[in-house]
């Protein structure tokens, strides 16, 4: 109950299932743009040309005000750039996957993919995985079960240290 999530924004039109401000804020390529200028973001990147993620200082400061923990499902350049900020606050979790070709599976399996921006989403993995030694802990995302089980436990116990 004392954990809570980062909601992420980002510059992509939001897709028919997903609720502003509950799955990301959507803000569009120039309204990103514009809250980069504002100096608005915890961190962000543009991970892909004119697609753009990040943290909002206020989603940050939404979250704190109810006196929780937050969580952020970011990627490595963001989570590496977060635990700059706050090294003795952060645990970050890189959650690995079993390899490179399950992870195309995995994601071929969601079918929202073109294999152009497939290719493009493995070879930017690839690179994130050779980055997992930065990470405080790495999770092998084999079986969810046993992977979530494991998450829930290192996180109690960085809370409750």
């Amino acid at each position: 109950p004392v954990l809570s999530f980062s909601v992420s924004a980002c510059s992509r039109e939001k897709r028919e299932n997903e609720i502003d401000g509950e799955d990301y804020y959507f803000l569009g390529v120039e309204g990103f743009q514009q809250q980069i200028k504002a100096n608005a973001f915890l961190e962000w990147e543009e991970v892909y040309k004119d697609q753009f993620y990040g943290t909002l200082n206020s989603e940050l400061e939404r979250v704190l005000d109810q006196g929780k923990v937050l969580i952020f499902d970011v990627d490595v350049v963001g989570g590496l750039n977060i635990k700059k900020k706050y090294p003795q606050e952060c645990l970050a979790i890189f959650i690995m996957p079993p390899s490179v070709d399950v992870l195309r599976e995995r994601l071929r399996d969601r079918g929202s993919e073109s294999e152009d921006s497939l290719q493009v989403r493995i070879d930017n993995a690839e690179q994130e995985i050779s980055r997992n030694n930065e990470f405080d802990i790495v999770i092998l995302n084999d079986d969810f079960n046993i992977a979530c089980q494991e998450i829930k436990d290192v996180i109690i116990n960085f809370i409750n240290s």
